[in-house]
C-alpha cells in the first residue's frame, strides 16, 4: 500500500486536529496536510498533490464549494469530499453535480474511516 497524502481544509483548528487524529489512527503512514482557508487550500494542494481532499463549506474568504470547484479543475481525478454541517439539499445537489462527496459534521472516526476506505480501494 502506497503512502497517501490527505489535505484537510477547515477554518476550525479543532476540526482539522480531530480529522488528522482519526486518519493517523487508521493509517499512521499517511501524510496529512492542513489548510485553514479555501485560498490556502489551492496553494497547499499545488505543493503536495493530495490523494484526497476534505473540504469544509463555510469558511471566511473563499468558501469550500468555490475552492472545491477550482481544485476539481486542477486535480480532476482526486477525490474531494465536503465536510460540513450545512446539510441543505442544495449543497448536497451541488456537490453531486461537481462529482464530489458529502460528509456531515460532526467529524467522527466512523465517517473518516469511510473516506479512508474509499481511498484504500483505489
Amino acid at each position: 500500500m502506497t503512502t497517501k497524502t490527505v489535505l484537510i481544509v477547515d477554518d476550525s483548528r479543532v476540526s482539522r486536529m480531530m480529522a488528522k487524529q482519526y486518519i493517523a489512527g487508521l493509517r499512521a503512514d499517511w501524510i496529512v496536510e492542513e489548510a485553514g482557508t479555501g485560498e490556502e487550500s489551492l496553494v497547499k494542494a499545488r505543493h503536495v498533490s493530495p490523494d484526497l481532499i476534505l473540504m469544509d463549506v463555510n469558511m471566511p474568504g473563499m468558501g469550500g464549494i468555490a475552492a472545491a470547484e477550482q481544485l476539481r479543475q486542477e486535480f480532476p481525478t482526486v477525490p474531494i469530499s465536503l465536510l460540513t454541517a450545512n446539510v441543505q439539499t442544495a449543497t448536497r445537489e451541488r456537490a453531486s453535480a461537481m462529482g464530489i462527496g458529502f460528509v456531515e459534521k460532526p467529524i467522527t472516526e466512523a465517517r473518516i474511516a469511510q473516506l479512508v476506505a474509499t481511498l484504500e480501494a483505489v
